[in-house]
Order: structure tokens, then sequence, then C-alpha cells
């Protein structure tokens, strides 16, 4: 069929191939998702198991910064509003009470992750909802054209209707072939963003009872430093 054979064929045409992008998109974010969700669920859960083998609070911050993963940032987002009070000395952050702000550290970063993890959805929502309706626009058209084909024909018989009108309703199948899988990939990671939204939510519960126990406050382990008399030995030498 020509491409430039009229307007409306074009159309019907344009139909179709934006539609084959849609289809395109739609795979290349479920591939793109499957990595991000696939790897994240790893590093959540190796950084679990090293927080919670850990022998206290302060051990498990000795991990954190070392560590990859949602888990891990929310956790780092926690231990950075701890120890704020460490630092300033009657500056505004100390206004601030100790479990408000950690309280709002922790939320404020699971927002962050689910925004990350959001990326791309709305992408397939919109894919999934409009596809049906871009397919029924190149069908309309292609009926049109049809349409002027059968008047230019001066025939209504069964051979010269059934074969343009079948090749219009093409489009229609396409934007419903195009829909049916944006919508199952997206309503699938929405479940697993669910899934991972709750799960961080459970950590950040935890996380508060740690630090509630522990006063809000992380021991401020001493740093290593020679003894006097090393230290002017050194200098002497």
């Amino acid at each position: 069929m020509n491409l430039l054979a009229s307007p409306l064929e074009s159309i019907e045409h344009a139909v179709i191939w934006l539609l084959i992008g849609f289809s395109i998109v739609t795979w290349g974010l479920a591939l793109l998702k499957a990595v991000q969700f696939g790897r994240l669920k790893g590093q959540d859960r190796k950084f679990q198991k090293l927080f919670w083998s850990a022998s206290s609070l302060d051990g498990a911050a000795e991990l954190t910064n070392a560590q990859p993963g949602a888990v891990s940032r929310v956790a780092q987002a926690g231990f950075g509003a701890i120890r704020i009070q460490d630092h300033g000395q009657g500056d505004l952050s100390q206004a601030i009470n100790h479990q408000d702000r950690l309280e709002r550290a922790l939320r404020q970063q699971i927002q962050r992750e689910r925004r990350s993890l959001e990326s791309g959805l709305a992408v397939l929502a919109s894919i999934g909802s409009t596809s049906p309706f871009i397919g029924l626009f190149g069908t309309v058209w292609g009926i049109m054209e049809a349409l002027k084909g059968i008047s230019a024909a001066g025939s209504a018989s069964l051979e010269t209707v059934a074969g343009p009108i079948g090749a219009a309703l093409v489009a229609t199948g396409v934007g419903i072939a195009v829909a049916v899988p944006a919508v199952l990939v997206y309503n699938y990671f929405l479940r697993r963003l669910k899934l991972n939204a709750a799960d961080l939510d459970d950590f950040a519960h935890d996380f508060y009872s740690l630090a509630q126990k522990s006063a809000f406050k992380l021991i401020q382990l001493p740093t290593a430093k020679p003894a006097a008399g090393a230290q002017k030995v050194k200098e002497a030498s």
C-alpha cells in the first residue's frame, strides 16, 4: 500500500507506526524496571543481613555508608538525622525535637525512593490507556479512506467493502495489542513498588525503635590517637 496514496491513508499508517513505537517503549521500560527492581532487591537483602547482624546501632552505622540500596539510603538518612545533634551549638537544627527530626528524615527518604521506583510507570499507564483510542482513531480514518474508494468505484459489493474495511480495523487490533502488555506490566511493577514501600516502612519503624532505645544518640567512639609520650618522641625525631 502506498504511503503517499492520500492524506487519509498516510494518517492511518502514521497511527500504526506510532503504536509500534509505543510497543517498543513498553518492552524497553519493562526490561529496565525488571533490572532496577531485581538489583534493588538483592542490595536491600544484603544490607539488611549486615545491618541486623551488627552488635549495636553504632556498629550498624559503620556499615551503612559502604552499602548501596534503598534500605541503606533510608538508614543513612536516619543516621544523618541523629548525628545533627552533635554538630552546631544553639543553631536552628537544635530547636527541632529529635524524634520529629528522625521521623521526618525517614519519611522524606522513603518518598524519594518511591519517586525513583515510580519513574516510567506513568508512561506505561499512559500507553495502556491511550493505545486503544489511538488505534480506533486510525480505524476511523481508514474507514473514511475505504468509503472514499468505494464511492469512487461506484460499487458496494462484498468484495469492494470487505478488503478496505478489514484493513482499517488493523489499527484497532494493533492498539489493543499494545495496550494489554502495557497495562499488565504497569500493574505488575505497581505491586512491586507497593511491596518495596511497605518493606521500607517496616525498616523505618524498626530503625526508629532502635534509635528511641538509644535515646536518639550514637555513641561517638574515640578515634585512635598516639599517646602523649609517643607524640613527643615523633616530634623530636
